[in-house]
């Protein structure tokens, strides 16, 4: 299987550099003919035992940036130019090696330089690696992926024209380790390459969360954050912020494309909506990327998130400054958010980002610009970096250098060192490779430490101790996890607009992954927001909704764009955007807003009210107009108008009708088990009593006119015992019943839900419904009864005949009671209650207003008709 993978991207590589060459294998190395030595045996010119073997190199080598011989080898590779000659073959001769054009990217530079300058500082440390010396290899890729996958053969080869490997010989071209690349995509096709001989990469500023996968990129390590990590936290950055609706750029790489995928999946987690999501590239045609920034002006989306590299947001920003958009809130990525040369837009102020904590190496500053005349002549690109920056020409006739330039004046992104990101995980990556192999090579005895230059040392050993280093440099600490990433640590920065007009990076909090969740974000700094504002921009395709209210999706939208709908009734939402309104319990009912469910108001007849006291009120007065009546009759009770209207029955009665006033204030009031109880069978039994002495009276006013006919002697039948028990008996059939009813299913307090839903209607529940119709029915068939006896007695011809009087009050007792069933079943909650009682209070003023009030105004008023005489004159009444 290696020799497939080997073949495969030996393949790969001579179709890239079309490089015309035959090439072989032996062992591990690429691009190389084998020749051996004579042979003991065999046809095919490869002996079973062989002395030695020597290996040529094919093509012609590609020359470091930078290098130094060592014990041991570390390998880097830059973005030191950002572009590559091209050259249109004819494939008549042989190509010729790709090389780089354009101006020196000084950051890339720096990068590189801070790489000699660990390694420097390595081998004048008396702790790590003592008394072995590290060499490198420094390549520049041009930022082509062509040109990064040549490195790395290149440096799984070495350089050596001749190669012999044998018994005593080791292969000290092969590199223990590279530092790089830079971009994701170039690191991918580098480690599919030097992951094949187990050379361990370990990247400063690749972050695609691809390069995760170990089952594919086994040997890589970074010293920056994945991609996933920082997607997850630009997409909680969003949330944190209250934007849902957001427009997303990405670079068309490696880089943007698997970045902005972590993160559209990150914030479709959290909630966030995307209005569009272009890509683009530094190369697109122009129509392209002009038609990426109309898409930004027309979008209505405030916030966009771009996953872009530096080079593509410098394209984009400067399409967009033809024509600026109107102003949005920019969230960037590392690669761009941090880049100073892009802080020169000014409609980006106010844009925030993470970027790599800030960190200080101490002599990294003196040693980039410690460079002397000599040093710059003897490199090519160091010579083609001072004739840049100082527009001038070494070792040429115009425009020479006349060695008056200081670099410590210079301002350029190779000096400035006060914003030392990307360059402390160079560092860091190189101190790393260095710990591995001190862990390889090394070996603690009796508090010193020893170290064996001889050692023949594989790549596959660093890459073994590289996935155990753990060690801290300079306060920052280095490890990596199974995957080869590192802890998830970012600074939140933010471009801020100066007094003078400038925009700065101000680091404003911090973002660590590790900690739990919710508590990622250390803000401590006011932040400056788009346009210079200071309040946070809204950026949403809908208002939120308020509690009380509900989301429903406008149809054919993203699921932020939705409309507020008021929770039904008895229903509320106590949280912005509530997806679903939730039930109030039973006892509970919204408040206007419907946001808080509130204890239903509990409603009865209570005594503070106005209508029970006006009802309370009557019920005393009656009871008391019924004493009253009873101590004038009792006054005059040997006057011929009362003796003449059977003062006992009427004395009873007055007793009953007074029952029945004061029973009516058993209704009013919370009601209780024994008030429940006591108010229906009072009521029921105190009318029965009422009516039974009616009735009484009544049957003793018809045979009290039978008895005047000649031979009748009926009144013997009807003397005071027979009317006492006749009272006695029909009361009786009512205690009856309500025992019977209080025995078998007793009325009780209950709330009541249904009748209203805001409130609760505190009543007595009659139970079973035939024990309540049973003792109102007794009543009214005795009334009935009554009524009929008093229509027949109405026109006996005696004076003070109470038969009339009789007559007239169970007519308004019937027309009451008949009334008052409609209206009983009719009337909401406390209402019933109130009809019951005006039933009652009704009924009762009707017998003693019709009954009593006629006798005593003659009582009081006209005693002259209050005497026998008046009494037994027929032709008066």
């Amino acid at each position: 299987m290696e020799i497939q993978v080997f073949f495969l991207g030996l393949r790969l590589a001579l179709s890239l550099f079309e490089v015309n060459s035959v090439v072989s294998l032996n062992g591990s190395l690429t691009g190389l003919t084998q020749r051996t030595g004579p042979t003991e045996a065999g046809t095919d010119g490869v002996s079973a035992k062989t002395s030695s073997v020597k290996c040529n190199l094919q093509g012609t080598a590609r020359l470091p940036a930078f290098s130094k011989d060592g014990d041991y080898v570390i390998g880097g590779v830059f973005s030191i130019h950002n572009n590559m000659h091209t050259v249109i073959h004819n494939y008549t001769t042989m190509p010729e090696s790709p090389r780089c054009t354009g101006s020196v990217d000084a950051g890339e530079l720096r990068y590189s330089r801070a790489m000699i300058f660990a390694i420097e500082e390595i081998n004048n440390s008396t702790e790590l690696l003592p008394g072995i010396r590290l060499g490198y290899q420094i390549h520049d890729s041009c930022a082509s992926v062509t040109v990064t996958v040549h490195a790395g053969f290149q440096l799984s080869n070495g350089q050596d024209p001749v190669f012999h490997t044998g018994a005593n010989c080791s292969r000290s071209g092969m590199v223990m380790g590279v530092v790089g690349e830079s971009g994701s995509t170039p690191s991918i096709s580098m480690s599919r390459i030097i992951g094949s001989f187990n050379i361990p990469q370990v990247s400063y500023f690749a972050t695609c969360a691809c390069l995760s996968d170990k089952q594919q990129y086994p040997t890589f390590f970074r010293t920056i954050p994945s991609d996933q990590f920082q997607a997850e936290a630009l997409a909680k950055l969003v949330k944190y912020f209250g934007w849902t609706w957001i427009g997303a750029v990405r670079s068309d790489s490696d880089y943007g494309n698997n970045g902005m995928a972590s993160f559209l999946e990150a914030a479709h987690k959290e909630g966030i909506c995307v209005e569009y999501s272009e890509s683009l590239y530094r190369t697109n045609p122009r129509r392209k990327i002009k038609r990426v920034a109309d898409v930004i002006r027309r979008s209505t989306a405030v916030v966009v998130v771009a996953f872009v590299a530096g080079g593509d947001m410098k394209v984009l920003f400067e399409e967009l400054a033809r024509d600026p958009p109107p102003p949005h809130q920019w969230i960037g990525s590392e690669s761009w958010v941090t880049d100073p040369h892009l802080l020169r837009f000014n409609f980006c102020a106010g844009a925030i980002g993470f970027g790599i904590q800030k960190s200080v190496i101490p002599g990294l500053r003196d040693f980039l610009l410690d460079l002397s005349p000599s040093e710059v002549a003897a490199s090519p690109l160091l010579t083609e970096f001072w004739e840049d920056a100082f527009n001038c020409t070494l070792g040429k006739s115009e425009n020479v250098c006349d060695g008056t330039e200081d670099i410590k004046m210079l301002q350029s992104p190779y000096t400035e060192t006060s914003q030392l990101r990307i360059t402390n995980m160079v560092y860091k990556a190189v101190y790393a490779i260095a710990h591995a192999i001190h862990n390889a090579v090394c070996q603690e005895t009796n508090f010193t430490t020893q170290c064996d230059k001889h050692s023949r040392l594989e790549s596959k050993q660093v890459f073994t101790e590289l996935k155990k280093v753990n060690f801290s440099q300079n306060g920052y600490d280095v490890s990596f996890d199974a995957n080869g990433d590192p802890v998830a640590v970012y600074e939140l920065v933010n471009w801020q607009k100066t007094e003078d007009g400038v925009i700065e990076l101000v680091t404003v909090g911090y973002y660590d992954a590790s900690l739990p969740m919710g508590q990622e974000f250390r803000i401590n700094r006011n932040l400056s927001w788009v346009e210079g504002g200071t309040q946070v921009p809204v950026s949403v395709c809908t208002e939120s909704c308020p509690p009380g209210t509900r989301k429903v999706l406008q149809k054919g939208k993203p699921i932020c764009c939705y409309d507020c709908i008021p929770c039904h009734e008895g229903e509320i939402s106590n949280a912005t955007d509530a997806d679903d309104c939730i039930s109030c319990p039973r006892e509970f009912w919204p408040n206007a807003e419907r946001n808080v469910c509130f204890p239903k108001p509990v409603e009865f007849l209570s005594f503070d009210e106005v209508l029970s006291i006006i009802l309370a009120v009557f019920s005393v007065g009656g009871a008391c107009l019924a004493i009253i009546t009873a101590a004038v009759f009792f006054c005059h009770r040997t006057t011929p108008i009362v003796r003449a209207n059977n003062s006992e029955l009427s004395f009873l009665l007055l007793f009953s009708l007074t029952l029945c006033f004061l029973c009516s204030l058993t209704f009013i009031g919370t009601p209780s088990d024994w008030s429940c109880m006591l108010r229906h069978t009072a009521f029921g039994i105190t009318f029965v009593l009422c009516i039974s002495c009616v009735l009484g009276k009544t049957i003793v006013v018809l045979m009290a006119f039978k008895a005047t006919l000649p031979g009748n002697n009926v009144m013997k039948w009807f003397g005071p015992p027979q009317q006492r028990m006749t009272v006695v008996f029909f009361t009786f059939i009512q205690v009856l019943i309500c025992t019977v009813w209080l025995v078998l299913s007793p009325p009780f307090p209950m709330k009541n839900l249904t009748t209203y839903k805001e409130k609760i209607i505190l009543e007595c529940a009659l139970g079973p419904a035939i024990g309540f119709w049973a003792v109102l029915g007794y009543i009214g068939l005795l009334a009935v009864f009554c009524f009929v006896l008093a229509v027949l007695a109405r026109k006996l011809p005696d004076n003070f005949n109470e038969a009339k009087l009789i007559t007239f009050s169970m007519l308004i007792f019937c027309a009451v009671w008949i009334t008052f069933i409609p209206a009983y079943v009719s009337s909401p909650g406390k209402f019933t209650v109130a009809v019951e009682i005006f039933a009652i209070l009704a009924s009762s003023f009707g017998l003693i207003l019709c009954i009593f009030a006629p006798k005593c105004f003659i009582i009081l008023f006209q005693p002259e008709k209050n005497t026998k005489k008046h009494l037994m004159n027929k032709n008066q009444f």
